[in-house]
């Protein structure tokens, strides 16, 4: 028989794993520039930069940031039905 409260162990587990390579990614940044269009996200998927022919918006760079969020959010609740499913 398998014991409910191990997998709540190994979520947990997997949490930590997930938090700790976010926080190692925080310091990292990537820059994209695709002809007039320019990108600069870090390691753990935040907008800093982004311009468009040299204009910049910080609208635009809240939105962008808002919809990741989002999208990691909706991940990690299909994550956590996976993991409901697989017990």
């Amino acid at each position: 028989m398998n014991n409910p409260l191990q997998s709540l162990g190994d979520l947990n587990k997997m949490r930590q794993q997930a938090m700790k390579m976010q926080q190692a990614l925080q310091g990292k940044q990537i820059a994209v520039e695709k002809g007039d269009v320019k990108v600069v996200i870090s390691g753990d998927q935040k907008i800093l930069e982004f311009s468009v022919q040299g204009y910049s918006s910080q609208d635009a760079i809240d939105a962008l940031n808002d919809a990741i969020k989002q999208s990691q959010k909706m991940a990690a609740e299909k994550l956590k039905e996976i993991a409901a499913e697989m017990q």
